[in-house]
Parts: C-alpha cells; structure tokens; sequence
C-alpha cells in the first residue's frame, strides 16, 4: 500500500504543480512507469486500463477538435455576442445568460472544451463591456463552476461520465434518460447559488453598444449554418451508435475529424495547427493516472470503499446515494476526479445499486469544485485566466467552492 500511496501522491503533485512546465501527461506516464517497474501494476493491468479508458480518450480529443474548429469560425463567439445582446445591458441578465451558455457548451462540447473555448472568449467581451475586476472575476467564477456542474446530460459531457458508462454498460440513451432530471436540476440550483454567493459583484447595467453584432464575427455564414445541422446529425449518430453498441468514440473523434476535413474544404482553418494544438497530452494523462491508480486498487484501497458502500446500500436509496455522491466529491476534491471515478466504479462493482453509478458520477462532476486541482477542466481553466492576466488564488477558489458546492450537490443528488 505504501508504494503505491507513495506513487500517486508524488505524481498527483507534479501534475497540479506542473514544476517547470512539465506537462500533465508527462508526469502521469511517468507515474505509471515507476509503478510497472516497482511492481505497483502488471502489465496486465496496463492492458485493463488501457481498456477501461481508450473510448473515453478518444471521445474527449475528438470533441476539442470539433470545439477548437467552431472556435476558429466564430461559432462560441457568436454565441458570447448574442446572449451578451439578449441581455440589453442588463447586468443580472447578462449574468444568468451567460451561466445557460455555459451549460450548454458544457453539455455538447464537454467540460474541458467549456473551460478552454469559452472563458477567454467571454473574458475578452467582458474587458470591451468595461466591468471592473470584481464583476469579471464574479462572472468567470460562476462559468468555471457550471463548466463542471452542467457536465452531466450526455455520455460525452465529461471524461468521467464516459469512463462510468463504459464500466457498467450504460447505453447512450438510458445514461441521458437517468441524467436529464439532475442536469436541469443542477443547471437550476447553480444558477441560483451562484447569484447568492457572487451578486454584490454583479453590474446593474452593461453597455453592449461597445459590442460588435454577432454576424460579423462568422468566418464563413455556409459553413456556420452547416455546423447546425452536423451537431443535429451528430447526435442522431450517437443514439444510432447506442442502437448497435458502437463506442462513443466512433462519432466523438470521427466526428471532429469529419468536420475538420468540412472546415479545411471551406478554408476557414489551418488543419495542422488544429491537429498540433489538439490536447493530445490529455491521452498520456488519462492513461498514466489510471494505471497509477489502479496501483491503489492493487493495494486494497477499493476493497475498503466497497466495505463503506456497501453498508451505505443497506440503509436505503436516499442514504446510500447521497452518501455515495458525497465521498466521491471529496476524493474527487483532494485527489482529482480522474481517478476517484475509476476507484469508485471499481468499488461500486458488486453493489446492486444502478444509481450509486450515477451518484458516483455525479459527486466526481461536482465535487471537483472545491478545490483549484479537483478537476482537469478547472486546471485548465485557472491556467487559461493566469496566461490573460487574472489571478485567483487557492484560498479564494476554495473559499467559494468549498461554500457553494455542497448544497448543489445535495439538491443534485436528490433529484437522482
């Protein structure tokens, strides 16, 4: 156990800190090949976790590729300038406007393409609508907070719903059919916590005069009425997919390749800028921090969480989902969702409980929020704020996450 505790917090760390700009999925192979020299894993192992994650990888590079190229067309931009227009320079409204554009990005592009496509794109119309700092860090909180909280109605939302569906067999349509409830539940009680806890920083009025008109910034109006009805199609594909039980990936990563080779056919993108700036990295990640985990599981840490959920399911649905969902929050909050989910999905294995995997879910969604390094999409995120010059420190983070996150994920967790 002490090796590989050892292991995971000494590559954990070096994935938040990033020393030198060493890059995530650097550090995680790393980990995974000192825990296969230590003999942490087998080489066996490697090839389960190679399997438990491979849909999941690809699903999540495919769907930033697609993100990375509507970017480049002016499709989340457009989408900025006309929630910023509906609002008509009202500051509450622009604020609530901007949390649903946030959850459906979130959505339909994932978490991470959230963190990484949006923010800089709404903190750039913010610096034009003038706000002092105090609104724009308000209104960047309350986005990087429904990048995660809203990563729930579809498979693809997240890694980590991907991860979950794959281990227990949940097709595309009964994952969405369980999860629609919670997502509208969870969009609707964030917003609601979120202007609690952030409206004394919320502007009265914006002038959105200083806004450009959301037209002007489409590179191409053909390809842009063509992305409609692809992502329309595209999720017609993935109920097909589910039909025939093909991997998500099929049409995640085919997908964005699919309208890459569009795009490059209207020469509207540069492929291999797109291909290069792909978070390939994030392929290394997932696979090296699973194989360092499973090194815990080797270890028995999943044999004594199954014991806790276990008696968790004996003291009756409410109880046993609500405790499961908490406990993957909080691992989730110290050690990173990323591997909480596969810990829990491995401990959850015997529990005939189909809802513990979607309160597991649900918790590594949420719970991330708590801390700065939870999740993958907030360290993004925070990373994407430092390179344009806003600083949210630790305390800060925390001081917000830790308050607002649990009574959502309660109310969440409820709705399940």
């Amino acid at each position: 156990m002490l090796s590989a505790t050892l292991i995971f917090i000494i590559t954990l760390f070096f994935v938040i800190t990033q020393p030198k700009n060493l890059q995530i999925g650097t550090t995680a192979m790393i980990g995974a090949i000192v825990a296969l020299s230590l003999g942490v894993v087998s080489l066996n192992d490697v090839l389960i976790v190679s399997n438990i994650v491979w849909d999941a990888t690809l699903s999540f590079v495919g769907i930033i590729i697609l993100s990375m190229v509507l970017d480049e067309i002016g499709f989340f931009e457009w989408a900025a300038l006309k929630m910023a227009k509906f609002s008509q320079g009202n500051g509450l409204r622009m604020f609530i406007y901007s949390i649903l554009l946030g959850a459906f990005v979130s959505a339909l592009f994932a978490n991470d393409g959230a963190a990484l496509i949006l923010t800089p794109i709404l903190l750039a119309k913010m610096r034009i609508l003038q706000l002092n700092v105090k609104s724009i860090v308000a209104f960047l909180l309350a986005g990087g907070f429904i990048s995660d909280s809203a990563s729930l109605p579809l498979v693809f939302s997240n890694l980590t719903n991907i991860v979950t569906a794959n281990y227990f067999h949940i097709g595309f349509g009964e994952y969405m059919a369980n999860m629609f409830l919670p997502y509208v539940v969870s969009v609707a009680v964030s917003v609601l916590f979120l202007w609690l806890f952030l409206r004394k920083d919320i502007p009265k009025h914006v002038d959105i005069r200083l806004l450009k008109e959301p037209k002007s910034v489409i590179k191409n109006m053909t390809l842009f009425y063509i992305a409609w009805l692809f992502l329309a199609l595209l999720l017609v594909g993935y109920f097909i997919g589910d039909a025939y039980d093909l991997p998500v990936s099929v049409f995640a990563f085919g997908g964005g390749v699919l309208f890459l080779i569009i795009a490059t056919y209207f020469k509207t993108v540069e492929p291999l800028h797109i291909i290069k700036e792909a978070p390939w990295q994030v392929v290394w990640f997932s696979i090296g921090l699973y194989i360092v985990v499973y090194g815990l599981k080797n270890a028995g840490l999943t044999d004594h969480l199954e014991l806790i959920l276990k008696e968790l399911s004996l003291q009756g649905d409410t109880v046993a989902i609500v405790g499961t969902g908490f406990i993957a929050a909080f691992l989730s909050a110290i050690m990173n969702n990323m591997p909480t989910v596969m810990i829990m999905d491995i401990a959850l294995t015997n529990i005939p409980n189909d809802a513990l995997a979607y309160a597991n879910i649900i918790g590594c969604n949420l719970g991330p929020k708590m801390t700065p390094f939870g999740s993958l999409a907030t360290l993004l995120w925070l990373h994407v704020l430092a390179k344009k010059g806003i600083k949210i420190s630790f305390a800060q983070y925390s001081k917000f996450g830790l308050l607002i996150t649990p009574p959502v994920l309660l109310l969440v967790l409820l709705a399940l």
